[in-house]
């Protein structure tokens, strides 16, 4: 039978089984779009394949990467066995009382907790969507413009009105992807400061009971001494981001900034599509999830990353050297803490992906300059000193106070000892101004005046 001869209602019984389920099955997706070459198409059946096909990616795409992320998480079991709670709980009260010792910063509100990983992928999935959205819209939009070069003129009227469409798809693709990456990387976590930024509620300490093991494989020091130590180090980062009630914001700013500047590549997405073979799609997710499809770093980008990577050292410096004095009563406390440092540096296999998937890879590449210009504030000033850095944005010690604290230590020095504060060009500025200095008169000759401003 000759192509254009074809009964269109074989067509529509494809699109019937791509679309069973709710889910698209690849392999009737190819037969329909096969069966379309050359074939006289009942223009209803297109549209009603068009208006279901709208349906399906129409709906928020962040629900099926939430089930992703899931069913990974929770793939070893969900529950949290009665003994590891009660060890959490018992660790979590010591853990206050060291911390006391350690810090100013008063205690938490609300007592802290123990998470599966499928909690902890529920609770924390709010902020991972504010950070990826930008690069979802730009995959997004960019396969609708590679779409509108590829298709002839005649068709441009099509793809338009499959825009809302082919967005959604693109849309769709990626938070699948996203949700595999966030699974995966549930597995890794223990806690809620572990990946560097405030991912839960600003007050909220967890740990991720299931994870405990696999942070102290290869260490061979009991598991009560590890629980207690990330308790310690979680604790010490819920203290401050409930002190320093604007912190929170800050960092979630900071990456926003970074991510605004996130596009995608045209060129490669071109080319990626050139030569994808529909029945292989591992191509595809290669590309987006090893971030093939994002293009070098703007010098905006760079900026915004180095800001963020040393607003991050600052942070886990002061944690570092608070949860060193606070658990310098535990036997292998010392080897905990460079263990921490060093797999924070490393990163896993999960946070690797994650970064190329969103083009943000967060290292505290400064962590342990932070950390030895906190212990040297802390030595030259004391505890209640260092801490009050963190009651006002501008108090925080800047990317200088890293390189060399000697400013920073002198300046607390002189608070301490009730001196005025040494003023600068703007403290000067300001004063001559509420003096009612004329700024505008001050470069001018005095003969170059206007005749009422000159003085008699």
């Amino acid at each position: 039978m000759a192509e254009d001869d074809r009964d269109p209602s074989d067509f529509e019984e494809m699109l019937r089984r791509m679309m069973s389920g709710g889910q698209v099955d690849p392999e009737a997706l190819r037969d329909a779009l096969s069966s379309m070459q050359g074939a006289s198409i009942d223009p209803a059946a297109m549209s009603g394949f068009m208006a279901q096909m709208q349906g399906m990616f129409s709906a928020d795409p962040w629900q099926n990467a939430e089930r992703q992320a899931l069913h990974l998480a929770n793939r070893d079991g969900q529950g949290i066995t009665a003994g590891a709670q009660s060890s959490l709980v018992d660790a979590f009260g010591l853990a206050n009382l060291w911390l006391s010792e350690a810090t100013t910063i008063s205690e938490l509100a609300s007592d802290p907790q123990a998470m599966t990983r499928g909690d902890w992928v529920q609770k924390t999935l709010p902020v991972w969507k504010e950070i990826a959205a930008p690069v979802s819209t730009s995959i997004a939009d960019a396969l609708m413009d590679a779409l509108q070069t590829q298709v002839p003129e005649e068709m441009q009227g099509m793809v338009q009105g499959a825009g809302d469409l082919m967005r959604g798809l693109g849309g769709s693709v990626f938070a699948a992807q996203f949700g595999q990456v966030l699974g995966r990387l549930s597995l890794e976590v223990v806690s809620g400061g572990d990946v560097g930024i405030p991912v839960l509620p600003a007050g909220t300490a967890t740990v991720i009971p299931q994870n405990i093991a696999a942070f102290g494989e290869g260490l061979e020091i009991p598991e009560d001494q590890i629980t207690l130590y990330l308790a310690v180090r979680e604790l010490a980062y819920a203290r401050l981001y409930r002190h320093a009630k604007w912190l929170h914001l800050h960092v979630l700013s900071q990456i926003t900034d970074f991510a605004r500047g996130v596009t995608v590549d045209i060129d490669a997405l071109e080319d990626l599509a050139s030569r994808l073979d529909p029945s292989d799609p591992a191509e595809l997710r290669a590309a987006i999830e090893g971030g093939a499809l994002l293009p070098a770093q703007t010098d905006a980008q760079r900026e915004a990353l180095t800001r963020l990577e040393n607003l991050i050292a600052t942070i886990d410096g002061w944690v570092d050297v608070v949860t060193t004095q606070a658990i310098a009563r535990l036997p292998d406390g010392a080897r905990l803490a460079e263990a921490a440092r060093r797999r924070r540096a490393v990163g896993g296999p999960a946070e690797d992906a994650l970064g190329a998937l969103v083009g943000l890879k967060l290292r505290p590449r400064r962590l342990r300059e932070a950390s030895a210009m906190w212990s040297a504030v802390t030595d030259a000033v004391g505890v209640a000193a260092r801490d009050s850095l963190w009651d006002y944005p501008d108090l925080m010690p800047q990317p200088a106070d890293i390189d060399d604290p000697t400013a920073l230590i002198e300046r607390l020095r002189a608070a301490q000892r009730g001196d005025a504060p040494a003023t600068d060009e703007f403290d000067e500025a300001l004063a001559r101004l509420l003096d009612g200095d004329d700024f505008g008169d001050t470069d001018r000759p005095e003969d170059d005046r206007p005749e009422g401003d000159r003085p008699v």
